[in-house]
């Protein structure tokens, strides 16, 4: 009786270990594998992640466009201009924060930083927005064609934020372009939230080329630079380079967390992109995007895309915040003739390691600058700058 009663209780013992084993193993695979298992509306969120004048608004149009986007720009200004005298390490919780709720279409979130008397038209570039075009937000564009900026602006600015609310929910795709996210680390609660399936496109682009663009608008970003540099006194003929030494640095904190020490839930949710390779490459780099997030290229997408990147010229200063036609490969390389050999210098000095990380090539003189015919985009093998998650087939909203 005694053996028995012995056998009973290891047994009872070996039923409570497995029992436990089984939900330290459950615990252990849903942290490893977060992907598995899709939001139970199906939305998919996506993050434009770049820095100003890196192509990222164009790039938010490429998205904005398509008929399953529901796409916001740069939310986060109304939080960087709301608050007195911030830098970005103490705005960052409330950004990522605003975003979540955003994400999930609750725009009560945004009213704090939006005038007492509020609509459409209080958020930051509204008028960018297709979907805040297209029905049921206003009347005035189909989902099938594409908005036209000036018309909107016009015809749509009084719809109240329940119309984008509702809006926001009928979109498979939740798309939202920002540029005052400094590393990856403030974003992980999004990444793991399981009401949330986010994918990150982090879009890079040549410092010397983004400066010889801010130089085009400078007053828009002195507000921006002080935030940047924690309202640091600094001697105004440096600022462009220590804003630049601190975007650089982002650039290289942002993707060798993302490649080199990636935690698990980032797996699959993280992709690359530089402004280079899709001047060169517009169809082939979008359409790469495209499938990353679980989007379809359609044939007016293709058509449009073709003619802003095929345009004439470099584009003007008046350009500056505007979507035209222009010739993509020309604008990608227009600060080799006119931005100043002794500025180069300078760029290349405080942005070394990201040049390096990212792919491009430094200028020893003036005159090898000035050489078209020297290509000074390193080539990338796509498997070092994403995983790409399986294909998802997504609901259209067309």
């Amino acid at each position: 009786m005694l053996r028995c009663r012995v056998n009973l209780s290891t047994m009872i013992f070996l039923v409570i270990l497995q029992g436990a084993a089984v939900v330290l193993f459950c615990g252990w695979y849903v942290q490893l594998s977060p992907c598995g298992s899709a939001p139970s509306n199906g939305k998919v969120h996506v993050l434009l992640l770049s820095s100003w004048r890196s192509g990222s608004s164009f790039l938010g149009q490429v998205f904005s466009q398509h008929p399953s986007v529901f796409y916001l720009m740069e939310p986060a200004w109304h939080v960087w201009t709301k608050m007195q005298k911030p830098s970005a390490r103490v705005l960052r919780m409330a950004v990522r924060d605003l975003l979540r709720s955003v994400y999930q279409c609750d725009f009560s979130a945004m009213e704090p930083y939006l005038p007492e008397q509020h609509n459409v038209s209080s958020l930051f570039m509204w008028s960018h927005s297709r979907a805040l075009c297209s029905p049921p937000a206003c009347p005035l564009t189909p989902r099938s064609q594409f908005s036209n900026q000036t018309l909107c602006y016009q015809t749509c600015d009084a719809t109240g934020l329940h119309r984008v609310e509702e809006a926001c929910g009928t979109y498979s795709h939740v798309v939202l372009k920002e540029v005052r996210f400094f590393e990856l680390e403030s974003l992980y609660p999004l990444l793991q939230d399981p009401n949330l399936d986010l994918r990150i496109i982090h879009l890079v682009r040549d410092p010397r080329a983004v400066v010889r663009s801010r130089e085009q608008s400078a007053k828009a970003f002195m507000n921006d630079n002080a935030i940047v540099l924690e309202q640091k006194s600094i001697p105004a003929a440096e600022v462009q380079y220590q804003v630049m030494q601190e975007i650089c640095r982002s650039h290289v904190r942002i993707n060798e967390r993302a490649i080199l020490k990636p935690p698990p839930f980032l797996k699959g949710r993280y992709k690359m992109v530089r402004y280079e390779d899709v001047a060169r490459n517009p169809l082939g780099e979008i359409n790469g995007m495209y499938e990353f997030v679980g989007l379809d290229m359609t044939t007016q997408l293709a058509e449009w895309i073709y003619r802003v990147t095929h345009g004439k010229g470099k584009g003007t200063r008046k350009e500056a915040f505007k979507i035209t036609s222009r010739n993509a490969a020309d604008v990608s390389q227009a600060w080799r003739s006119t931005l100043p050999h002794n500025k180069v210098k300078r760029i290349q000095e405080v942005c070394k390691g990201a040049m390096s990380l990212l792919g491009y090539r430094t200028v020893n003189s003036e005159k090898e600058q000035k050489r078209l015919d020297i290509d000074l985009l390193v080539p990338q093998e796509p498997y070092q700058f994403s995983w790409l998650p399986a294909k998802t087939n997504q609901p259209s909203n067309e």
